[in-house]
């Protein structure tokens, strides 16, 4: 059994839920968010749906099993209301203790709008730091897979001002780690090949344009290597992610976040999924935004929540966990 937090409900991830189920899904799912909210937009977009109150499972077509968390404020589609925030936060939580309690072998997130969670007073720079924070383990990384390629993060969410003095010897070791660990563990790969890029135009160019390859990441590499992981490294942006370099790799590890998210975008948005590794449970999600613009239109594109859905099933879930 998959869990669904929609994400932000007055985007298009409530849309989305809706849609999946009106021509079945084999994949168990349990959606956790307001079960009124849902009813109303499905009314609006003009689908069938019978919600099933979890555990009572859904049998077929236009039935969903929810998990319901009530939100304190009726949803406008395409309006943002931070009075939603304590609510979708609670959908958050659940999901999360219920993966880490065995109730669910994954979760499936969708998008939400951080600024509603900020200004509701959460300290929420998004869902991958929130999922490290409550399941209580040391550090995650931000995998992004589209088709064959698999994009890792050596940082996430910070201000590009910021990178460089973030990227040191111990985080890009333990994140290299994480990245090994679970290709080897949840995608069931034996000796992946990981590329590294470097972090300046060049990778550094000797030093010429920057010493961050020089000073932390080469001496990082080497001692990676020497304990049996296959690294190659470190590359330019502009040449790791050629065909002849991405033949190979089973991933690349991008030292932040535009560096390798718009290659991966470019290759499969619309079909892209995050996965958040080092989690005692499976994390996936789509790889859009909350889409205001589209929300109730009925326009809102499958593609990525399939995508994630679908690969959640395959990946194997943490040790214990069946």
């Amino acid at each position: 059994m998959l869990a669904i937090t929609p994400g932000e409900p007055a985007g298009i991830g409530p849309d989305l839920v809706i849609q999946l189920v009106q021509q079945g899904f084999t994949q168990p799912i349990v959606v956790i968010a307001d079960a009124s909210m849902l009813s109303e937009r499905a009314a609006l977009l003009g689908c069938e749906l019978n919600l099933r109150q979890y555990p009572e499972p859904a049998l077929g077509p236009g039935e969903l099993s929810v998990l319901d968390v009530p939100l304190s404020q009726t949803v406008q589609p395409g309006v943002l209301d931070v009075r939603n925030g304590p609510g979708l936060m609670r959908s958050l939580e659940r999901a999360v203790d219920g993966c880490l309690s065995g109730t669910f072998t994954g979760l499936v997130t969708g998008p939400v709008q951080k600024s509603v969670l900020i200004d509701a007073g959460y300290e929420f720079s998004g869902h991958t730091e929130f999922l490290c924070q409550r399941s209580g383990v040391d550090d995650v990384v931000m995998l992004l897979v589209a088709q064959n390629l698999r994009v890792a993060l050596a940082t996430t969410h910070l201000p590009l001002n910021a990178v460089s003095e973030a990227i040191t010897q111990e985080l890009l070791t333990r994140r290299l780690e994480i990245l090994h660990a679970e290709l080897c563990r949840k995608f069931d790969i034996a000796q992946p090949e990981i590329i590294v890029c470097g972090l300046n135009p060049h990778a550094g160019e000797q030093g010429h344009l920057g010493v961050e390859e020089i000073e932390i990441i080469n001496p990082v590499i080497e001692a990676l290597r020497g304990r049996g992981m296959h690294l190659v490294g470190p590359l330019p942006a502009d040449t790791a992610f050629t065909p002849r370099h991405l033949r190979s790799a089973d991933a690349v590890m991008a030292m932040f976040h535009d560096q390798g998210l718009p290659v991966l975008k470019y290759a499969g948005f619309g079909e892209g999924v995050n996965v958040t590794l080092g989690l005692p449970f499976v994390r996936t999600s789509v790889d859009h935004g909350t889409a205001l613009d589209l929300a109730g239109s009925g326009e809102a594109d499958l593609g990525s929540l399939v995508s994630a859905i679908e690969l959640a099933g395959t990946l194997k879930p943490a040790s214990g966990v069946q």
